[in-house]
């Protein structure tokens, strides 16, 4: 079986607390939540057990998130001893802005497409880290996992997504295939 995994993560500070955009590596990790297709597990890891995901990450067929190139692997690079953009990696909004030619938010793809949205939204994520409210972090988070994974399984079974746009429901192509197993392929040695 592939050994696909669904990742977000939500950070310790805003980008108004590191001096604006750009510095993603500076935002630190709170929490990091990921889904393991292999395995059929949500598992969430905090900064200090971020060791224990590494390994997971470097077994990866693929890498499966919203945003995890620009964001999610710049925020969680500085804990980790390889480098996370030489693993497969299928970035839903990457693939989302090729077509369109913008962002667009997890939430307006999500309700348009499963008909629900997410749980809250990431200045709610920082208040529950600030404020010492890690289970309800850890739900956020994990919440945004499934989000993902459920426009992912739509995308990779339909092809395609919808989006709200303003007032509209949009639809759009996407290429989606399985990723290759790396079975047999020499492995980055793995480090922590």
């Amino acid at each position: 079986m592939l050994k696909k995994i669904v990742l977000d993560l939500e950070t310790q500070k805003s980008f108004e607390e590191v001096g604006g955009r750009g510095k993603n590596h500076l935002l630190k990790v709170s929490v990091c939540g990921i889904y393991d297709y292999s395995r059929d597990v949500y598992e969430i890891y905090e900064e200090h057990e971020l060791p224990r995901m590494a390994p997971i990450l470097q077994m990866a067929d693929q890498i499966i998130g919203f945003n995890i190139k620009q964001f999610d692997f710049a925020v969680l690079q500085p804990y980790l001893n390889f480098d996370l953009a030489g693993l497969p990696a299928y970035d839903l909004l990457e693939e989302i802005e090729k077509v369109i030619g913008h962002k667009i938010r997890l939430e307006a793809v999500a309700q348009a497409t499963l008909g629900s949205g997410k749980s809250g939204n990431g200045l709610e994520a920082l208040l529950y880290y600030k404020n010492g409210k890690m289970d309800q972090l850890k739900k956020y988070c994990l919440d945004d996992v499934k989000v993902t994974k459920q426009v992912y399984d739509y995308v990779l079974n339909n092809q395609k997504l919808l989006y709200r746009d303003y007032f509209s429901i949009k639809e759009i192509k996407l290429k989606c295939e399985e990723p290759v197993s790396r079975i047999g392929v020499q492995r980055q040695e793995v480090l922590f």
